[in-house]
């Protein structure tokens, strides 16, 4: 039975220029097959070219810690409300013309630690700690756009 589409809202949108470089919010990014987001470190790398993070992830998380800490914290590009993450992968996240196949949960590692004492422990139930994804299509994505959560795409 195909499972139903569910839809949120795109709440962030963040990138980094460089390994442990601080992270640079923005209102609207272009996303390609060939490199992520553009101006993203991460953009290259298969299966990891584009991370997505749930707020309702990132707000729980934060709870368990007891302190509210920004999401660039997580150091993920595209911040969503409404999705609900895990066990999703081969699915595809859709935003405009843009397609995401998810390819992973996005496992914390030890940097999290070095951002807040907890952190890592926190994001690791539920995948809270979001998906890496693949670009399936390119396009922009910008704060407010609707998102999608559905079944698999094939590529164009």
């Amino acid at each position: 039975m195909p499972q139903a589409t569910v839809s949120g809202t795109v709440v962030a949108i963040a990138r980094r220029a460089r390994t442990r470089a601080p992270m640079e919010s923005l209102q609207a990014a272009a996303v390609t097959v060939d490199s992520g987001v553009d101006g993203d470190i991460r953009g290259q790398l298969p299966g990891r070219q584009v991370t997505v993070l749930s707020q309702e992830s990132w707000d729980a998380a934060c709870a368990d810690l007891g302190q509210e800490l920004p999401w660039t914290t997580r150091r993920a590009n595209i911040l969503v409300r409404g999705l609900q993450l895990e066990e999703t992968v081969g699915q595809t996240i859709r935003i405009g013309s843009l397609a995401l196949e998810v390819t992973d949960e996005t496992d914390p590692c030890s940097r999290m630690e070095e951002q807040a004492a907890g952190l890592r422990a926190a994001l690791t139930p539920g995948w809270r700690g979001g998906v890496t994804c693949r670009v399936v299509s390119g396009g922009t994505v910008r704060v407010g756009d609707a998102v999608e959560l559905g079944e698999a795409t094939q590529a164009p």
